[in-house]
């Protein structure tokens, strides 16, 4: 069987119908301006506003010599009014499609300070040729990107990111080989540098990011360095 407004009504909820009605109303102050409006005869647009009436227990508009003036209720519910079929209409339009030369977005890109060197020049630039308007933002890793991402917040990460292995969709965008930086005038490291040398120093540990991957290679390997000084980024 096929639902009508009065059926969506009298389930207890306002019909897409009566909150148009409600928002002519609000705007014109005319019986006769709002039937114009949406299409309908005044005796249609008066028992729609009676039903309206019933639902909500209020006048809502009450007929005066300047016209139908909105009751206190009504002007305090206008603005979720005026919201919701905001929200319909857009429904409605559907999807108008991503423009990159005239688009003005913003996106935030969760991202280690290690890409904001090798990644975000070269990303920056090839947004900017494409979409010159567009604005990039590089957001901070923490605990709470998992939910900036859900919400909306942040569109992207980049980054080695145990935290987001559930639930999100992953892409490998490059391979990444691990190198040791060492003093050119090292006392102790010459031409030829093996596993046993490099655990035999004391090293810089990277705490976030990439850098823990180090130690968990060394873990699967039987093997442990001595870090000294740890920072928070490279």
């Amino acid at each position: 069987m096929a639902r009508t407004d009065q059926d969506s009504d009298e389930a207890g909820l306002l019909s897409p119908k009566l909150l148009r009605l409600m928002e002519s109303l609000h705007t014109t102050r005319s019986v006769t301006r709002t039937a114009e409006k949406l299409g309908q005869t005044q005796s249609t647009v008066s028992i729609l506003l009676a039903r309206a009436r019933a639902q909500l227990g209020d006048p809502l508009f009450v007929r005066t010599p300047e016209g139908m003036l909105p009751t206190p209720r009504t002007d305090a519910l206008m603005p979720k009014v005026q919201k919701v079929l905001e929200y319909l209409r857009d429904m409605a339009a559907g999807d108008a499609g991503f423009e990159p030369a005239t688009s003005k977005r913003e996106f935030r890109i969760i991202m280690t300070d290690a890409s904001h060197i090798t990644m975000l020049p070269r990303l920056f630039s090839h947004v900017r040729a494409m979409a010159p308007k567009i604005r990039l933002e590089a957001a901070t890793i923490d605990a709470g990107m998992a939910d900036s991402l859900q919400s909306g917040h942040c569109h992207l990460a980049i980054g080695q990111l145990p935290a987001l292995e559930a639930g999100f969709y992953r892409q490998t965008l490059h391979g990444q080989d691990w190198i040791c930086l060492a003093n050119a005038g090292h006392p102790r490291i010459a031409q030829r540098f093996t596993v046993k040398d490099y655990l035999a120093e004391a090293h810089v540990g990277i705490a976030s990011g990439t850098g823990p991957m180090v130690d968990e290679a060394l873990k699967q390997q039987g093997l442990q360095r001595e870090v000294l000084l740890e920072l928070p980024g490279f």
